[in-house]
């Protein structure tokens, strides 16, 4: 069979199945309402947490970098690729999470990829070594993967349930006779699918006791729970605690492009010097640079931004549930509305739409079988009566649909 007979058969089978994946474009910018279809609708689909995509002083910063340093780089950072600005702003993020140092890539997926092959494939004077990764079960499919490109006759990779502490320090505790050469135990802080967050007290203890690495992707955390925004390692009382923290740029800190690694001033120093993904790529370019560097310094001097996006979530949380919906419950913007099924999550997505809610359904493979869901995602850039609005439409829909 030729490779076009086959993504063909395998188009016919997504969309026999309503699983086939639909992108519904926006005529407007990203905000707390979207222009759809010449409609004006409430989005609840977006990583736009705090609202800095489209706040004018993020804009105006992005606008004011471009004028100043230009519109691209066209280099990788060793090259020519790094301005003062680059700088400026992995030195803001140190701050911002409490490490030594901090490093930029394109996106928290080329950071998450570049972290695992540079330090599982390198040598670094062993001639023969193993080393071995324990990998939250539900862990983001950038983990997955950067994992995926660590050599199997040189790194041993073993899956605990999620967010169970107690099976990982089983797995710890069979393995400490062994003579790994690294130890990473490796976990979202947020899990994007689920909104909820890993132990992470009890992560640092079990890293400190068993001379683990301890890796956090905190890319739905960073902007988003802690009082002050500072992710999940604030929320759960271990700022400055984490030997490695992955964070983007592309979600509640402007929402454009860029995510990065941050951790000890020599990890960082060796980051620079192997991992492919920052090596050989561009540079990010000085608009998206500034308008982060804004963006953190809005959230910094505005405390009210986070506080909102925290009310926003408690009052949809608890009204969503309210009108009968099963959610999964928690505290963190990220609300899955559980449907059970592919098709009716697909439904109700197209209907919601129509009622003037935009929001996508999730199913295998990205979530279990029979858990496909809605995600909900709330934003700091809603108003009050924009999640009046979608909850109306929500109890509309639900009750043709007979979900509630």
């Amino acid at each position: 069979m030729n490779i076009s007979d086959l993504v063909s058969a395998e188009l016919r089978r997504l969309e026999e199945t309503k699983t086939f994946k639909f992108e519904t474009a926006l005529q407007s910018a990203q905000d707390g309402v979207v222009r759809v279809n010449g409609k004006e609708v409430v989005m609840l689909a977006s990583n736009n947490y705090l609202g800095m995509s489209n706040h004018p002083v993020v804009k105006k910063a992005a606008i004011d970098g471009i004028r100043k340093y230009g519109y691209g780089v066209a280099s990788a950072r060793f090259l020519c690729g790094t301005q003062t600005i680059h700088r400026q702003l992995e030195k803001k993020i140190s701050q911002f999470v409490g490490s030594e140092d901090s490093i930029l890539f394109s996106s928290s997926f080329a950071a998450n990829i570049g972290f695992f092959a540079a330090l599982a494939n390198e040598k670094m004077g062993f001639e023969s070594y193993k080393d071995v990764i324990y990998s939250d079960r539900l862990n983001h499919a950038s983990i997955i993967d950067g994992q995926r490109l660590c050599r199997p006759e040189v790194t041993d990779k073993l899956i605990y349930e999620h967010a169970n502490a107690d099976h990982l320090e089983q797995l710890l505790d069979a393995d400490k006779e062994k003579e790994y050469r690294l130890r990473v135990i490796a976990t979202d802080g947020v899990f994007s699918m689920e909104g909820d967050m890993a132990p992470l007290s009890r992560l640092v203890e079990l890293a400190k006791r068993y001379n683990a690495i301890l890796f956090i992707d905190d890319a739905h955390g960073i902007g988003v729970v802690g009082r002050t925004g500072r992710g999940s390692a604030e929320h759960l009382g271990v700022l400055g605690k984490i030997d490695v923290l992955i964070g983007t740029l592309g979600k509640a800190i402007g929402g454009a492009a860029g995510g990065f690694i941050s951790g000890s001033s020599e990890m960082v120093s060796y980051l620079r010097q192997k991992a492919r993904t920052y090596v050989f790529s561009n540079s990010l370019p000085p608009s998206i640079v500034t308008a982060t560097m804004a963006a953190f310094d809005l959230l910094a001097k505005d405390k009210t931004i986070v506080k909102r996006l925290h009310d926003h979530t408690a009052y949809f949380r608890n009204e969503i549930k309210g009108l009968g919906f099963k959610i999964i419950d928690g505290t963190h913007p990220i609300v899955p509305i559980m449907l059970g099924e592919a098709s009716v999550a697909q439904e109700m997505s197209a209907a919601l739409l129509k009622e003037g809610v935009y929001i996508k359904g999730l199913w295998f493979p990205v979530v279990p079988k029979g858990e496909a869901r809605l995600r909900a995602q709330v934003s700091a850039a809603l108003k009050r009566k924009d999640i009046d609005r979608a909850l109306e439409s929500f109890k509309k829909v639900g009750k043709r649909m007979g979900v509630i």
